[in-house]
């Protein structure tokens, strides 16, 4: 079996997935969806995450296909694994870095599979975004002897997209609890577990987190040398209006 995982180019809602795929989707882990029909088992994430599984990669292109969406696509960020089924193995499942192997493809442990992988495929989506704010952040501190009072609204901009995207990884990519399901299934729960760890999801979430702290700390840095220097402003003026003020006296006095 073939899996590709994306993040979608644009939001698809389940309607059109289900008109499209010919398909009925059920809720599933976290406020996903799920589906399948002959060809493929289909997984929607809540944070904008597809994937599909099939026996044949194509299936999984003509899917792709008849959602417009094409791989070649500028900036599409995937992930694929290939999953085997093994009757004869000696556990219910066996995770290793080139493939998944499972006794028996049931449809929650297909479920808690895409979960994995999605959640993957959406940290990576969001580290290309840190990058991005990172290099910003950079740009900020190197022109900070240059930077002017009126830049203060540009970067009261730049806190408000990375306050909202850490609130996007910690409340979308549900990293931080444990999907409720996992709780009554120790398979389910070790499968995930063992995805997690091959995936790294649980490193790689605090090291994007460690950025968006590092990043926080250059903000405050630069807002407070721009306070700094507003205050410093308002200084000068008030020492030229005295100084004005003394002038206008002494030109009072003297006439």
């Amino acid at each position: 079996m073939n899996l590709l995982s994306l993040y979608l180019p644009r939001p698809l809602t389940t309607k059109t997935l289900q008109y499209s795929l010919d398909l009925t989707l059920s809720r599933g882990i976290e406020n996903g969806h799920y589906g399948h029909n002959q060809n493929y088992h289909l997984v929607l994430s809540p944070f904008g995450v597809l994937t599909l599984i099939a026996k044949e990669k194509q299936d999984i292109l003509e899917a792709l296909k008849l959602l417009d969406i094409s791989l070649d696509e500028e900036h599409v960020i995937t992930q694929d694994y290939p999953i085997l089924i093994d009757p004869n193995l000696a556990n219910t499942f066996e995770v290793r870095n080139e493939a998944i192997i499972l006794r028996e493809a049931t449809t929650l442990s297909l479920n808690v599979i895409a979960l994995a992988i999605s959640q993957s495929v959406g940290l990576e989506h969001y580290e290309k975004r840190l990058d991005s704010l990172f290099v910003q952040s950079r740009g900020i501190i190197e022109s900070i002897q240059t930077f002017s009072i009126s830049g203060r609204t540009h970067l009261m901009e730049f806190a408000k997209r990375l306050a909202l995207t850490r609130h996007d990884m910690v409340s979308n990519l549900l990293l931080l609890d444990k999907p409720n399901i996992l709780w009554d299934d120790e398979e389910a729960e070790a499968l995930y577990n063992r995805l997690a760890f091959v995936l790294e999801l649980y490193d790689r979430h605090e090291i994007a987190l460690s950025k968006l702290s590092q990043i926080k700390e250059d903000v405050m840095l630069v807002m407070d040398i721009i306070n700094h220097k507003k205050s410093e402003f308002l200084e000068w003026i008030i020492i030229v209006l005295i100084a004005v003020e003394i002038v206008m006296g002494l030109y009072e006095f003297l006439r």
